[in-house]
């Protein structure tokens, strides 16, 4: 197989404003939900746009993937999974390990350290990933075992929502 992209997002900006959620339960803030869209938008226009998104359950993973899905055409499937849940970089690449690559455009969209530390394996760069980040990786002819990892993906672009705005 050839020509894949894998866009790693971290989740948009959540909202404090409720103090009686617990850290799971928080929601987007208003500015979130924009970033969110934009970056849906931008993935879209740039040819990038993911036809699966594997997603941590958490409520702002949620509401960042719904709002992605609504600003790119077409239809997307979200598989939402609690492991992905404040996960390490090494966690998410063994939950991956468990499934084959699904032979078309992938989002990991998920939540810091575990997100900053994937990008920063997969990329070689020592950036922090920030809310609403999200890094787009080229494959090309992808193993079906240990897909995920660095020496099989080229980082392409590097999307923030204030540089974008």
């Amino acid at each position: 197989m050839t020509g894949f992209y894998l866009c790693l997002m971290r989740h948009a900006k959540s909202s404090w404003s409720d103090g009686s959620l617990s850290d799971h339960q928080r929601p987007l803030n208003k500015r979130g939900q924009e970033a969110a869209t934009l970056i849906g938008e931008v993935l879209s226009v740039r040819g990038y746009a993911p036809d699966v998104i594997w997603s941590s359950d958490s409520t702002r993973t949620r509401e960042t993937a719904m709002r992605l899905i609504r600003s790119i055409p077409g239809a997307q499937t979200i598989n939402y999974d609690s492991r992905f849940y404040h996960a390490s970089a090494h966690q998410v690449i063994s939950l991956c390990d468990e499934t084959p690559f699904p032979d078309t455009n992938l989002m990991l969209l998920g939540h810091n350290p575990g997100w900053t530390d994937l990008f920063q394996l997969m990329s070689n760069k020592p950036y922090d990933f920030p809310t609403a980040a999200c890094a787009v990786f080229r494959g090309e002819d992808l193993p079906k075992t240990e897909w995920l990892r660095p020496e099989h993906w080229d980082l392409v672009d590097f999307l923030l929502p204030r540089t974008l705005a």
